[in-house]
């Protein structure tokens, strides 16, 4: 019996959570006194994964899986389980993710435990922790399945080597059309820049912005700050920025270790969708918005004269210790 993983990957390269995924994966079948397979989908090298505990790869090459397709990579986790025996699936909770996992617990027949932040509190019987409620409790999930899929909540545990065997095996599972009955046209990509789903900050902006023509002092304090960009959904519904853009509880959310909000009030919704980022720094001029009961750190002020000060604060203090 082994443990899986799913390990997540865009455009050839493992994302992040992938190795967080794998970090916790190690723990977890330490506990359980087993071995932790990761099932990967067309990456032609998936060495860097037995340095955070990877003990085997289970590595399909598909050009039909190209594209990401729920049904069809859900199918394949499914076989790759079955062939290993393993008992604990683990997924993490990307926007990918969250459609694949209750279709592998489905396909598996499996009880499912979403949003889990930490070890199991126990392994007979199993128990995890979890965010409830929007982030705002949690609760102790109970899975008396034989078979057990966790969704591992993003930056909720970190990212540690500890070498696992890291043995590969070509894996090619039974694919049919029948798995693609939902067809993508297109996706909308970001180039150039630090994905949301990968990065450890981000720089978000509201209507305090004022218009799309004043979005630039956001993409140069994200740019100073290694970070992405983000906003509020009246932003990307006003069309000033693009929908990938939008996080919050209908947007993507967010846990990352810093989040700066400029300009944005703090819609309830909104907050739901951010609230499990680590530090929240939030610059508004309306010392009565919401955002500032739920933030670390707050600047009343206006925008316009605080983030180039910001910025050039910044790129001083890297300037000096570069």
């Amino acid at each position: 019996m082994s443990l899986l993983i799913y390990a997540e990957s865009a455009e050839g390269k493992f994302k992040k959570v992938a190795f967080e995924l794998a970090s916790y994966a190690k723990k977890v079948a330490e506990a359980l006194g087993t071995t932790v397979t990761a099932v990967t989908v067309n990456i032609s090298d998936v060495s860097e994964l037995a340095k955070y505990g990877v003990d085997k790869v289970l590595k399909v090459s598909n050009d039909k899986l190209a594209g990401f397709n729920a049904k069809a990579y859900a199918d394949v986790i499914k076989q790759a389980a079955q062939k290993e025996g393993a008992k604990v699936i683990l997924l993490s909770s990307t926007t990918d993710s969250i459609y694949l996992s209750p279709l592998v617990a489905v396909a598996l027949e499996a009880g499912f435990a979403s949003n889990v932040v930490g070890l199991p509190l126990s392994t007979s019987p199993f128990q995890v922790k979890r965010n409830a409620f929007s982030n705002k409790a949690f609760n102790i999930t109970e899975i008396s399945t034989d078979v057990k899929v966790l969704g591992l909540a993003k930056n909720s545990y970190g990212i540690f080597e500890n070498a696992g065997a890291g043995s590969v095996e070509d894996f090619n599972p039974a694919i049919g059309d029948n798995d693609f009955g939902i067809k993508v046209d297109s996706v909308e990509k970001v180039t150039g820049k630090v994905s949301i789903a990968d990065a450890d900050i981000v720089v978000s902006g509201g209507r305090g912005l004022k218009g799309p023509e004043n979005w630039g002092m956001i993409e140069e304090l994200a740019s100073v700050l290694g970070a992405a960009t983000a906003c509020s959904k009246p932003v990307s519904d006003l069309g000033w920025r693009p929908h990938s853009e939008h996080v919050g509880q209908t947007g993507k959310p967010v846990a990352t270790n810093l989040y700066i909000a400029v300009g944005i009030s703090g819609a309830i919704q909104h907050i739901a969708g951010i609230n499990s980022s680590k530090v929240k720094v939030v610059i508004n001029n309306d010392a009565d918005a919401p955002f500032f009961k739920v933030a670390d750190y707050g600047v009343v002020g206006d925008a316009f004269e605080i983030v180039p000060q910001l910025i050039e604060k910044l790129k001083a203090f890297k300037t000096q210790h570069s």
